[in-house]
């Protein structure tokens, strides 16, 4: 096992139509707004941006996310990311009979030092980290959606 390898797949069922679902999803810029663990997006061009995140844990992830694939017809969305953490993350949307059941999967290599420093020791708190920031992008994003 690599232990600086995770993989991650989180569902969050939101109360709206995936359409809308997937206009809020792909406005990464807007993250910060409803995500309070996205702390900044700042864009390079219109595929790629700088990204910094911050859980509960006290350290900063920044990476770079470069657009891969936009297709809002199928509900799909996908980045590759560089920095902190490299590998990809995935977005795919479906219609459930009360909204969207938004699928959440990331594959990364960590690279930042320190986390890969505390690797095996640290590995439960990391992915307990990553649980908690993704339960309240859940929570954000849908009183977000109700706002809308």
């Amino acid at each position: 096992m690599e232990w600086t390898h995770y993989r991650f797949r989180s569902r969050w069922r939101l109360p709206a139509a995936p359409a809308v679902v997937y206009d809020a999803l792909e406005r990464a810029e807007e993250y910060p707004r409803w995500w309070r663990q996205v702390r900044e997006v700042n864009r390079v061009d219109d595929t790629t941006g700088v990204v910094r995140v911050r859980s509960l844990l006290p350290y900063d992830l920044t990476f770079t996310a470069r657009e891969v694939r936009r297709d809002p017809a199928a509900g799909v969305l996908e980045i590759a990311m560089t920095g902190d953490l490299d590998g990809w993350a995935l977005w795919t949307l479906r219609e459930t009979g009360s909204g969207t059941l938004a699928q959440y999967d990331q594959e990364v290599d960590v690279t930042k030092p320190l986390m890969r420093r505390l690797a095996v020791p640290g590995r439960p708190l990391f992915r307990a980290n990553h649980a908690l920031m993704m339960r309240a992008g859940r929570r954000g994003l849908a009183a977000h959606l109700q706002a809308v």
